[in-house]
């Protein structure tokens, strides 16, 4: 008997028909596998010094063409000429590239110096960092750590960031006047894998919440934001490095894959680690499929500097005092509710609190306004619904909201 044709899972570009919604079947390791066990051509990456795992290394053979070139008239267009190859490698390729000795050793330790003070003063104020991927208590990190690394060494802090292999993958990627936010992060030893995952936007929702979202945002936000590492010690594989699965960004219904058991397992058996010496960096798509290593080594408190940069596009174009319009429109609200819109959680209730309140829960002070039953905090919206559903009285909702908001302020006391 012949088996039925399966719909494969739609594979639709940005510029094509308007599409759907992914649907919980759209997943399936038979259309997965293909994609991602492709092999890397270390012909197509030709300003590369080798490629290890599938992913190419970029180093000396690099830095002379571009070197060598801006002596000339054609320095620009030589790093346009890295730029598409590295671009290329994030989108069409792998996924991830390595770039050795992306930062100087005595940079990288007076950073490190100013990474573990920090660290050090969280700790002894009981404030230690969790994390989105992994149980408390498994690693030590910082959040929002670029205005505490500036404040606190200016010029440590410029020569750091002053790196231009960090701008080169950075323009490659996103543009120009991208975003940067740094989350130093050490995983000690005896410190356990994370959970596989996808990263922000739609890496930090849980299954039911990617599905809401249409095809075609699952297919633009890898290109809103970009991650990288920066090396602060070296990495032997037994220090836990971070695991990868190359060219599994180029699955279309990923962010609902990488939850369920047979891609996690799949991810399990087939994930590459890549051995990092300190100043190495790497920086990968943020829809590859990845996880921090478990730290099986007996001494080595494996430090790296987690960027997550983001497109200048991800503004609107005028400022909203959302918590001004949720104060004033809740008696209504409430009363609407209570009557004719027949509940909190009708639809024209929640079509309300989305335009009246934020519902996004990025950026925030991560510090103080810390995940709520998941890997993101309550949005406003969320608050606005709870107190809708719970008859809250407005000042209290006045209070609740202005507590919200004073959490989500960098430098709050």
């Amino acid at each position: 008997m012949t088996a039925p044709a399966r719909t494969p899972p739609p594979v639709i570009s940005l510029t094509g028909p308007a599409p759907g919604w992914f649907a919980p079947g759209d997943c399936r390791l038979e259309d997965f596998r293909p994609l991602v066990e492709q092999a890397t051509r270390p012909e197509d990456y030709p300003h590369a010094d080798g490629v290890q795992d599938n992913v190419p290394s970029y180093g000396e053979r690099m830095r002379g063409y571009l070197d060598a070139a801006a002596e000339g008239p054609d320095g620009a267009a030589a790093r346009r000429d890295v730029q598409a190859e590295l671009a290329r490698a994030l989108g069409q390729g792998p996924g991830i590239v390595v770039f050795k000795q992306a930062f100087g050793a005595d940079v990288v330790d007076r950073a490190t110096e100013v990474f573990t003070a920090l660290i050090t003063e969280q700790t002894a104020s009981g404030t230690a960092g969790g994390d989105h991927f992994a149980k408390p208590g498994a690693n030590d990190r910082i959040w929002g750590a670029l205005d505490k690394f500036a404040l606190r060494a200016p010029d440590v802090f410029a020569d750091y960031y002053a790196n231009d292999i960090v701008a080169l993958i950075c323009e490659a990627w996103l543009g120009p006047n991208y975003q940067m936010t740094s989350q130093p992060n050490v995983v000690n030893p005896g410190g356990q894998a994370q959970l596989v995952h996808r990263d922000y936007h739609l890496g930090f929702m849980d299954r039911a919440q990617a599905l809401a979202y249409p095809v075609r945002a699952h297919l633009l936000s890898p290109a809103l934001t970009l991650q990288g590492a920066v090396a602060h010690c070296d990495m032997p594989v037994e220090s836990g490095p971070t695991m990868y699965l190359p060219n599994s960004q180029k699955y279309p219904p990923g962010y609902i894959a990488y939850q369920l058991p047979e891609f996690i397992e799949y991810f399990g058996a087939h994930y590459v680690q890549l051995p990092l010496e300190k100043g190495d960096a790497a920086f990968f798509n943020p829809a590859l499929f990845h996880g921090a290593g478990t730290n099986r080594s007996a001494n080595i408190r494996r430090m790296a500097n987690l960027l997550q940069v983001s497109s200048a596009f991800g503004r609107a174009m005028e400022t909203v005092d959302n918590m001004a319009i949720c104060r004033t429109v809740f008696p209504v609200l409430k009363v609407r509710a209570a009557g004719a819109w027949g509940g909190a959680d009708s639809q024209a209730a929640r079509n309300l609190i989305t335009v009246a309140a934020e519902g996004y829960p990025f950026p925030t002070n991560l510090d103080r306004d810390q995940p709520i039953g998941g890997m993101t905090p309550q949005t406003q919206a969320g608050l606005l619904s709870q107190a809708v559903a719970e008859d809250w009285e407005p000042g209290r909702l006045d209070a609740e909201l202005a507590a919200q908001q004073q959490r989500r302020i960098v430098g709050a006391a």
